[in-house]
């Protein structure tokens, strides 16, 4: 194949991967997307955040996904002890978006590939970044090497990587570093439901606390399938024997809520385990680059935020991009890692403080708090950079006060 010059470079043609080259498109720049599978192609993350929805809709990706008629997600279910925490998005308290969906990611993911394509976006699915150079102005050079071996160049001015679990330039660049969160891993797989709950029941996504610790995911699709998984501390998953699908048969049966329903349904796929998931870097750009979505930071699936993290980083890194590309100043420390942080920052408080135990006595202390709850549900929905709300702007230390009152009223009680 012949070189290709283009202003940006794209690795990854997922939701963040899509949503960047759908803006640089609107804006007359050129880009081009590289992919190293093939679509339609599974992965994980199939439960989204309404925060995602505006990206959507600035970059004209909407009514696509629309058309798929994916399962409504109108908010979250939390069950622990016979306790139910059902969070409403329309009753939130940031203004936005009020409902998302629950999504097959191969279809979703397709869905979104095909229409950059329409849009006349370049995109080669089933190429592979073999390597990049950089040169001291931040103009790219990377190799890319096709199925069939064959290998060419892409020559860029920027390169946005939103190659997900693939982590391309972090592993390129030596930009890995550990994460702080706790090691936790999942086991998961699809279940086609014949004996799925008639109205709203059977279309609730639900988290059920079967442990503090340790919670199944239950996310049904509008195709008759429903996503199954559990999340714990690695160890509690390893104490599991046999086959990934004896595993699970074996951790469904903790589960008193959701054992009945899902006991005699066949997994479509044997079950996969993702090991210590939560992923960090030393860096979200550098010159001549951006690190978007997972390729950056990867969080804990329990809040759903991976694809709303990587649809906002895509659209952020495409618009700073532009202004650059146009001749703007563009102070790439303050309006992207700074900002995007803020985000991960909020969402890394909610999930460590899940695991210690905090949250979790908010989310299912009774009576609830109608305030609180309105509050934490913005953050829920992915509206993480409202510093109106005060969940958001004090989150290092509100979610712990809170937790504390509580506390201290069931030392009264008792």
């Amino acid at each position: 194949m012949n070189d290709i010059t283009v202003d940006v470079l794209i690795i990854g043609a997922g939701p963040s991967g899509c949503v960047a080259a759908s803006y640089l498109k609107n804006n007359g720049i050129s880009s081009k997307v590289v992919e190293k599978s093939k679509f339609p192609r599974f992965v994980i993350g199939e439960s989204l955040l309404p925060r995602c929805m505006d990206h959507f809709e600035e970059t004209g990706l909407l009514d696509c996904l629309v058309e798929q008629k994916f399962e409504i997600k109108a908010g979250a279910r939390f069950l622990k002890n016979d306790i139910v925490c059902n969070f409403d998005f329309g009753k939130k308290h940031t203004p936005g978006w009020d409902y998302t969906w629950q999504v097959p990611r191969a279809d979703f993911d397709h869905t979104l590939a095909k229409e950059i394509v329409k849009k006349g976006v370049d995109v080669s699915f089933g190429h592979e970044v073999t390597s990049v150079e950089f040169d001291e102005n931040g103009n790219s050079t990377t190799t890319i090497k096709t199925e069939e071996g064959n290998e060419y160049n892409i020559k860029a001015k920027f390169i946005i990587d939103s190659s997900g679990y693939g982590r391309v330039l972090p592993r390129l660049l030596d930009l890995e570093k550990p994460s702080t969160l706790n090691p936790n891993s999942a086991i998961y797989t699809h279940v086609k439901e014949t004996e799925r709950p008639a109205g709203v029941e059977g279309t609730l996504i639900t988290f059920d606390v079967v442990k503090d610790e340790v919670w199944l995911w239950v996310i049904p699709f509008s195709n008759g399938n429903t996503s199954i998984g559990f999340v714990g501390p690695t160890e509690f998953i390893e104490s599991f024997k046999g086959t990934n699908a004896e595993k699970l048969k074996d951790m469904l049966k903790i589960s008193d809520y959701y054992y009945d329903r899902l006991k005699n349904q066949e997994f479509l796929f044997e079950p996969h385990i993702i090991k210590n998931y939560s992923k960090a870097v030393k860096q979200l750009y550098g010159k001549g680059y951006a690190l978007t979505g997972n390729s950056a930071e990867f969080l804990d699936p329990v809040f759903s935020s991976g694809v709303t993290f990587a649809t906002e980083s895509g659209l952020k890194a495409a618009k700073l991009i532009t202004k650059e590309l146009n001749g703007e100043k563009v102070d790439w420390q303050e309006d992207y890692t700074k900002y995007i942080m803020k985000g991960v920052d909020v969402f890394r408080t909610y999930v460590s403080e899940w695991y210690t135990g905090n949250l979790q006595k908010i989310f299912f202390h009774r009576p609830e708090n109608p305030v609180i709850k309105e509050q934490i549900c913005a953050v829920l929905a992915g509206y993480v950079w409202d510093n109106s709300n005060p969940f958001v702007k004090n989150h290092n230390r509100l979610v712990k006060t809170v937790a504390k009152v509580i506390d201290m009223e069931n030392e009264v009680a008792n």
